[in-house]
């Protein structure tokens, strides 16, 4: 029974988190909600294996996890370079 409660309150904090990433008002409000579902899904992943008694959850839990991580970071760098016209080091001319 508890078990069920805590799968319902992942999956209505992962609406939650799709709301936000819908509506965000910015590029990083959207990436730190796209990410919170990511960690909310590892989370419903290993409560659902546990659940169902599947043997190897824990595993496919910490490789989405590592997914999710590894994706964030690659998101986040390309927003952060996404409008430099300038490389490293230019400062665009001046003298």
């Amino acid at each position: 029974m508890a078990l069920g409660a805590a799968i319902l309150a992942v999956m209505v904090t992962m609406v939650l988190a799709l709301i936000r990433a819908f509506e965000g008002p910015s590029a990083y409000d959207r990436m730190l909600a796209a990410n919170l579902f990511g960690t909310k899904t590892v989370l419903l992943i290993a409560l659902g294996g546990y659940m169902l008694d599947w043997h190897s959850f824990l595993d496919i839990a910490l490789l989405y996890a590592l997914v999710n991580f590894v994706s964030t970071i690659a998101v986040m760098r390309f927003f952060e370079y996404r409008d430099m016209s300038q490389g490293p080091g230019d400062d665009g001319g001046a003298s």
